[in-house]
């Protein structure tokens, strides 16, 4: 029975009718009342449940960015789904620091954080080691091993120990999950630090000058006065049958499969100012041409390509896309609907601006509502390198493009008339010619050699027609029908 229940067995004991006065019935109901008052006191509103699933987070071969998303992902899916475990499935040569302790803040975001574990199945190293120590409790599968943490970069001639200002720096990480997490901070420091070794109750462990690592049968044995394991709490040939032993015959498991697009998720992520100053600067080329073509079609694939690679980064759902186009709506009705008025272009500014931001932090299901400033500035910076990146191809674009081929049929070119064919020193009032077109009242009228426009002012001449000069206004020569008889009419 658990704490809670034996308390509420005591409470049913007490004398209630000296508490609520004589042998009033409704003091039948306050054991009732206090039991629901402890239930709540052991399970707060809004905590998961011990009924919830179990999540298990594979862990597996090389620690790298795609792995980070992987868990991220993971992580998000259980306290969204009120997990009541979160266990990690570890196999591991160890792998890159920064994912590394990406990972580990991720899975500090579980709770209930007591009912963390990382299964060794069959190797943790490195960066593995480090990952365990963020969990409450680390068991080991048979034969497995832990340890060999000191942090290394890869040359040209191998693995190279790091300088003793970095060494302590990686230590301090794994110490300080390891306090967190009821560990032996020692224990794990003497695996990242060789020049500390490890001493328990008088009893060496492993000498100043050797890195620590521990396979299961050492990892679980009892030293010290205290009587504790030295790091593992227990054995478990199985992943399922520790599951059942933890948490439960019944309880229900979910593994998080790790899937391809993670990898092109960190890909897109890396690249996020180029994608952002990219759809600044086709976008800008959009507004600049007619219609809607390919400037717009670019700027919208940089923009959905993105938000995809962010969510599937675990950055991002689809609702952070959706404000981005409730805030690109509201600046196009701004400049086509309501010039001048501000508060819809200035209202989906913001939403834009929102969106971007919320994109990029990593956000969590029981986070509030609005940032921190840790949480925002990585993405303000990313943000700010994409605008003024797309902002300086955007002045360089109109700069130089227009005067490429590709842009030259947008350029707005304004063409001169021709100049009027002059007027032959012969052409006076009276000269007789034919239309050479009908005159409706414009058209070509011959006179001798020359053809010339001209203007049959109130009249309808067809083709062929005897013409004769009635006037001439500069270059605007005016004629009349001529008749038989050798009138004009």
């Amino acid at each position: 029975m658990s704490f809670f229940g034996a308390l509420s067995s005591v409470v049913e004991r007490l004398p209630y009718t000296q508490l609520v006065g004589g042998s009033n019935p409704s003091a039948r109901t306050l054991p009732l009342l206090l039991s629901l008052l402890l239930v709540g006191a052991a399970y707060p509103a809004g905590e998961p449940q011990p009924s919830g699933p179990v999540y298990i987070i594979p862990i597996q071969g090389e620690i790298q960015k795609g792995l980070v998303y992987s868990v991220r992902r993971g992580v998000k899916e259980a306290l969204a789904a009120r997990a009541s475990a979160l266990i990690l499935d570890m196999n591991t040569p160890g792998g890159e620091g920064e994912a590394m302790k990406e990972i580990m803040a991720a899975v500090a975001k579980f709770e209930p954080s007591d009912h963390t574990f990382t299964y060794v199945n069959k190797e943790a190293f490195s960066a593995g080691a480090f990952i365990s120590a963020s969990t409450r409790e680390i068991w080991m599968a048979p034969g497995a091993i832990i340890g060999a943490a000191s942090p290394v970069t890869l040359g040209q001639e191998g693995p190279k120990e790091l300088p003793p200002k970095f060494v302590s720096a990686y230590a301090a990480i794994i110490r300080s999950a390891a306090e967190q997490n009821g560990h032996n901070p020692a224990v794990f420091d003497a695996m990242v630090n060789k020049q500390t070794g490890l001493r328990i109750d008088g009893r060496e462990i492993v000498p100043k000058g050797d890195i620590l690592t521990l396979t299961t049968q050492e990892a679980i044995q009892e030293v010290g006065r205290s009587g504790r394991p030295l790091l593992a709490a227990g054995v478990s040939p199985t992943l399922e049958k520790l599951v059942r032993q933890k948490i439960g015959a019944d309880a229900k498991i979910v593994r998080v499969e790790p899937t391809g697009f993670e990898s092109i998720g960190r890909l897109i992520v890396s690249l996020s100012p180029l994608l952002l100053g990219a759809a600044f600067l086709f976008g800008y080329l959009e507004f600049k041409t007619p219609g809607f073509g390919v400037f717009g079609i670019l700027a919208a694939a940089c923009g959905l390509i993105f938000f995809f690679g962010h969510y599937i980064a675990g950055l991002s759902g689809y609702e952070n896309l959706i404000l981005v186009m409730v805030g690109l709506a509201l600046i196009a009705m701004e400049f086509l609907l309501f010039p001048g008025t501000l508060l819809p272009g200035l209202t989906g500014l913001v939403l834009v601006l929102y969106a971007l931001l919320s994109t990029m932090a990593d956000r969590y299901p029981r986070d509030p509502i609005l940032p921190t400033l840790g949480e925002i500035y990585p993405p303000l910076v990313k943000l700010s390198w994409g605008f003024f990146g797309g902002l300086a191809a955007i002045i360089l674009a109109a700069r130089f493009l227009p005067e490429t081929i590709l842009f030259r049929p947008f350029r707005l070119s304004v063409t001169s008339p021709p100049a009027p064919t002059p007027l032959s020193p012969a052409l006076r009032v009276g000269i007789r010619g034919k239309a050479l077109t009908d005159l409706r009242p414009s058209g070509t009228g011959r006179f001798g050699k020359q053809d010339l426009d001209v203007l049959a002012e109130g009249y309808f001449i067809p083709k062929g027609a005897a013409i004769r000069v009635h006037a001439l206004e500069g270059s605007v020569v005016h004629v009349r029908p001529f008749s038989a008889k050798g009138k004009s009419r």
